[in-house]
């Protein structure tokens, strides 16, 4: 006699969102950890060049820059309804400009100049997120801290709403890339690289190299 399997949905389901908010993390600690590399290197490399490669005009220019473009992502962070945590681009972002006030007060102002540059990156960057995440949450919608970068991991449908009951919008083959914006139990929020969106269920996805 064959052994009766039972499926635990609920266990399903709470094991798929434990594997996306993995890939959340990895994705939040790469992109992070990367642009704190990055700015340190490039901080050791700007204190031992010449103080002439940038006026102090233009470093305080930058900053400025920098504040405002991270003034208005504040905004728009708190304009969306949702949790009043900031961003990781906010966050990323004000410790850079932090950075940036530190090396002017040092007179460093090639170093100040590049952090602030790299300070409006990061605001770009998520003011690029916050762009992304148009059109209204569906019921227990949860976005992710920053867009994730997937592929289907073989041919797989992208449907319009959450739930394999929603209409097919269209079909990608395998190891097409996609961005992941947010999810719904095991359907994850995407769109494709022209920019279509849809849902796609986390089965038939995956990290992208």
């Amino acid at each position: 006699m064959q052994p009766v399997v039972v499926r635990d949905t609920a266990l399903e389901q709470h094991a798929g969102r434990l594997e996306l908010k993995t890939l959340e993390q990895e994705a939040q600690i790469e992109e992070l950890q990367d642009r704190l590399d990055d700015a340190r290197r490039e901080v050791v490399r700007a204190m031992a060049k010449l103080q002439s490669l940038a006026t102090r005009a233009e470093a305080a220019s930058g900053m400025a820059e920098a504040e405002i473009a991270l003034e208005a992502l504040r905004s728009a962070n708190g304009s969306g309804g949702g949790s009043s945590a900031a961003s990781p681009e906010l966050t990323q972002g004000a410790q850079l400009l932090q950075l940036a006030t530190a090396e002017f007060d040092k007179q460093n102002y090639a170093g100040a100049l590049y952090l602030a540059t790299q300070a409006k990156n990061a605001a770009a960057a998520g003011q690029g997120r916050v762009t992304s995440e148009r059109g209204t949450p569906r019921t227990g919608e949860i976005p992710f801290a920053l867009p994730l970068h997937l592929q289907t991991t073989g041919r797989a449908n992208v449907r319009e709403g959450p739930g394999g009951n929603f209409r097919v919008s269209y079909t990608l083959d395998g190891g097409a890339a996609l961005t992941a914006y947010a999810y719904v139990d095991q359907w994850v929020r995407v769109a494709d690289e022209s920019d279509r969106p849809g849902w796609i269920h986390q089965g038939l996805i995956g990290r992208r190299p």
